[in-house]
Order: structure tokens, then sequence, then C-alpha cells
């Protein structure tokens, strides 16, 4: 699949290579996927089995959520389409002692390579930012064995996660870097259980995920308006 065939906002990616360098730092630009990963890993452990599991993080980024879940004894493969996240996560993979196998290789691709392999597939904070998110749940869905788990987060294309997570996080914490949402690729909770429905996936339970700014930390709940996770099984 060439660069101009592939599901790849090319965008997109340079805009995530740039922050890169400063992946790992705790209190730095990626600190609210930091803040987020716990939450984000309880509730995917709730749900299904990590140990000793096959597990592939789609659009793994610099490898926040893929090593707490090797750490937590599943098999991971991590794979994104920028190359600086990724030598980020190898390295630092390599330092924690970990053994984590990272792919530069698109979701599409991956599955034509590696039908019904994994026991479980997590695409967290991806969708939104590429031109055909239901061509990415296709590609979870084909990999990810019968009867097996995917898990997917985005933004909800709601008012309120307009007003807190572009204009507050944005524009007035300044918790991320101006442009790092596009509120038009939002996507609603129905769209999304939609394509998962097309792809072969049933929805089990769609959870928010809401951010307190005076605490200044994440928790799970049924306001869906913002950030919200899908856990679906395949049919």
């Amino acid at each position: 699949m060439s660069q101009t065939q592939a599901n790849v906002d090319l965008n997109e990616v340079a805009k995530f290579d740039a922050l890169a360098s400063s992946w790992w730092d705790l209190e730095g630009q990626s600190k609210p996927l930091h803040d987020l990963n716990p939450i984000r890993l309880a509730y995917i452990a709730k749900r299904t089995t990590l140990s000793d599991a096959n597990v592939i993080d789609v659009g793994c980024g610099g490898g926040i959520l893929s090593e707490a879940l090797a750490k937590s004894g599943a098999k991971v493969t991590g794979i994104d389409m920028g190359e600086m996240p990724l030598n980020i996560a190898k390295l630092h993979a390599l330092e924690a002692g970990l053994t984590i196998n990272y792919q530069q290789i698109t979701a599409e691709e991956m599955a034509g390579q590696h039908s019904e392999q994994y026991d479980a597939v997590t695409c967290l904070e991806m969708l939104e930012h590429v031109p055909d998110p239901a061509s990415i749940i296709q590609a979870c869905a084909d990999m990810v064995k019968p009867g097996g788990d995917v898990f997917f987060s985005t933004l909800n294309r709601h008012p309120k996660a307009y007003l807190l997570a572009v204009l507050g996080d944005e524009y007035v914490m300044k918790m991320l870097p101006k442009g790092t949402h596009d509120y038009k690729r939002f996507i609603r909770p129905a769209e999304l259980s939609a394509w998962c429905r097309q792809a072969g996936l049933k929805a089990k339970n769609i959870t928010g995920m809401n951010y307190n700014p005076l605490t200044r930390q994440f928790s799970l709940g049924s306001d869906v308006k913002v950030n919200y996770l899908i856990h679906c099984k395949k049919i």
C-alpha cells in the first residue's frame, strides 16, 4: 500500500513526530496520555485477560499503553506510522527491559498479514487522527480472533468536547499543543457503534473518561460527551 493510498494523514504523523522527544516526559506535552493511562489499562484489564495474551496496540505512538500492557503480562505488538515516536518507544522499552514488537505499518497492512491472530486489539486516541476511521475499525476486527476483544477510545463530536478538549485543553489550560485535535474528526458513539457492527463487532460497553481540572485526574463514568471508551467482541 503506497503512502498516497494508505489510510494515513501525513500532517497528523508529522504532528506526533514533533512530540516524540517529550513522549515520556511525565510533566511534558504528553502528560494527558500518562494521566489517562491507568484508567485505560484498568478498563481493558477488567474486560479481557492480559496474561500471556497476544495483544496488538494500533496507533501505539511512543508506547505508553503498549508498555503498560506488557507489564500486565501480555505479548505486545505496537504499530504506528510515526517513525520518531516508534524510535522513542523502542528505546524506552529497551531501557525498561520489556520485549515489545514495534512496527511501522498501517493497520490495514497488518490485518492483511495477520488475520485473526490476536486475542485483543487496542486502538486508543487514534481514530480521530485518520482520514477513514471505519477502515481502521475493520482492520482491528480482522486482526482479532473470533470471540476476542477490541477496545477503542476517541472524542465525541459534541459541543462539550469542543469546549473542553479543544478550547480548554489546547488554548486555556494549554495541556496540549494547539491544533492537536480537529473537531470535525471527532466521532459520535452512535457512529462508532455502527462502524463496529459493520465490521462484525458487537459493542459490549461504552464508558466515558472524564477529567477534573481541579484535581487534574481522570475517572471513568457515564458521561460520554467528551472522551469515551468502547469494548467490543468479535461476533
